[in-house]
């Protein structure tokens, strides 16, 4: 299986505002420390937001951060969120099916439950799995202190 770039920049975007709890952080900042253009970024976070997952500020201090605690954000309901609009496979794809196999063909019966299962072993794992405790990745994405009250 093969996750979209968008999918991949927003796990990455949620681990860094998960490894800077309860801070406000930017857009640039998340971009350069995620290694993406702060184009895709901005895409990514627009996403987040309108799924509930960051919330944003605008202005001077402006930037953003989870809307919801890490343990309630899971890995699944993030892929899926993301993921939904891009069929796994063209039988999958509704009206798009062009497959001459697709009404006979028992290899999109295993792919489905393979697909489920894949999804399932990621409900399993929230956001917080991801970071606390990861000392090499919070240390890599947290923001610097000096100057914070």
């Amino acid at each position: 299986m093969r996750l979209t770039t968008r999918t991949n920049i927003a796990m990455r975007a949620l681990m860094y505002c998960a490894a800077n709890p309860g801070r406000v952080v930017r857009k640039s900042d998340i971009a350069g420390a995620c290694n993406t253009s702060e184009n895709h970024m901005a895409q990514v976070i627009n996403a987040l937001s309108h799924f509930g997952l960051l919330k944003t500020a605008r202005g001077r201090h402006g930037g953003v951060m989870l809307n919801l605690p890490p343990e309630e954000i899971l890995v699944g309901q993030v892929f899926r969120k993301l993921e939904a609009g891009v069929p796994f496979i063209e039988c999958f794809a509704g009206e798009k099916n062009n497959c001459p196999l697709a009404e006979f063909c028992k290899l999109r019966d295993v792919l489905c439950g393979a697909l489920a299962e894949f999804y399932k072993a990621l409900d399993k794992v929230s956001l917080a799995d991801l970071v606390k405790g990861n000392t090499e990745l919070e240390e890599t994405l947290a923001l610097p202190t000096a100057g914070i009250a």
